[in-house]
């Protein structure tokens, strides 16, 4: 066996593994999202995430991989693995808008908007980057999907709140806004770790390679920066809020930790480990005043995807520009605007369109009873169910 055999098979392998990795952030996400919800949307939320993952990979596979990368060859690992690789990519960008329309949109709308999404939407936006096109020749750098995965997953999500509306109850007159609680915190916890764990994949994984040891000592940097940006998102969010309500917030925590991987992930192999650390903290605090502010202005997110993927992921790129030496500030704020421009356009059109045809939002009584009842007719919690429920 040669060298040569032994550094493809190697190769082919971490990104296999690190795929894998990626897949596993659709359990992350299915868990953060029902632990944030109200028990009686659980299982709406778990049939949403576990098809939007099937019908992602179905749609790559037949139109996306294609219409992105083009005729793909690869000689340094197995074509098959950087299909594997890049199709978990497009899943994590569609679980982004699950979570920021729970609790009041259709299911069949929200499949058939991802079918759009995962097919043509995401596609084509990152063929101008990874796929070699335009903004990669303009100088655009996104290492591993601060903006073409996470600003664009909220960017869809955004132009599909705006049109559906807030939640029943969510605000009241003169500005009044009322919290409406998730029903499983240990759930939410432990979406959270999970997503962390799977970063590693997303990340160090997008190195693509780890068999010479530029790249093995590029892959530790990326493990170590990844961890440390969680970890400092989530400690800069946890002081701030206590310094606002004196209370420990556990899903603004949780949401700095994500905050961290999410900015951390535009480039994650140049900064130092201390400088990984203060990108963390930065986007913990950026995250808690972002999530405040789109309360306030009437932007019903039940889980904060859009400030931890869409706010923070513009702060991560905006941030390439002191840690990589050939990032410029014109470049990355082009791509911010064309990517952003291009998804949340598009996204607008495919949502007005479902919602003049078949509808985007359940009816009142629907989302009374709970999308358990009304979409799937499988509740997550009988045993607490009313009598009139049953």
């Amino acid at each position: 066996m040669t060298i040569e055999s032994i550094a493809y098979a190697l190769d082919t392998f971490y990104l296999l593994i690190s795929a894998a990795l990626v897949m596993w952030m659709a359990a992350g996400f299915s868990m953060l999202e029902a632990g944030l919800v109200r028990s009686k949307n659980t299982t709406e939320i778990l049939v949403k995430n576990i098809l939007l993952y099937a019908l992602a990979c179905v749609c790559y596979l037949l139109v996306g991989y294609e219409w992105m990368y083009g005729p793909v060859t690869t000689e340094s690992y197995a074509p098959a693995a950087n299909f594997f690789f890049q199709v978990v990519f497009v899943a994590t960008a569609m679980s982004i808008v699950s979570g920021a329309v729970a609790e009041r949109m259709k299911l069949t709308s929200f499949l058939l908007f991802t079918v759009v999404m995962t097919a043509v939407i995401y596609p084509i936006e990152g063929s101008w980057t990874w796929g070699g096109g335009f903004l990669s020749q303009a100088g655009f750098i996104d290492f591993a999907g601060s903006g073409i995965v996470h600003m664009a997953g909220a960017a869809a999500a955004l132009a599909g709140v705006l049109l559906l509306g807030p939640r029943r109850g969510k605000y009241g007159h003169s500005g009044r806004i009322y919290a409406i609680p998730g029903a499983n915190m240990p759930l939410a916890a432990l979406g959270t770790l999970i997503l962390w764990l799977g970063w590693f994949g997303f990340n160090g994984g997008s190195q693509l390679a780890l068999s010479s040891i530029d790249n093995a000592n590029a892959v530790a940097t990326i493990f170590v920066n990844t961890n440390m940006a969680a970890a400092a998102g989530a400690i800069a969010a946890y002081v701030l809020t206590f310094l606002i309500w004196r209370k420990a917030d556990l899903t603004m925590i949780l949401n700095g930790a994500l905050a961290g991987l999410v900015a951390i992930t535009a480039e994650p192999a140049a900064p130092t480990h201390l400088v990984a650390t203060l990108i963390g903290v930065g986007a913990g605090l950026l995250v808690v005043v972002s999530i405040i502010a789109v309360d306030r202005i009437r932007i019903d997110d039940p889980v904060g995807a859009i400030s931890v993927h869409g706010v923070c992921g513009i702060y991560g790129l905006l941030l390439v520009t002191f840690t990589h030496p050939e990032a410029t500030l014109t470049a990355q704020l082009y791509g911010i605007g064309v990517i952003f421009g291009w998804v949340f356009a598009s996204s607008l059109v495919v949502w007005w369109v479902l919602r003049m045809t078949i509808g985007i939002r359940v009816s009142a009584e629907a989302e009374y009873d709970g999308a358990d009842i009304s979409e799937c007719g499988v509740e997550a919690y009988p045993e607490f169910v009313s009598a009139k429920s049953r």
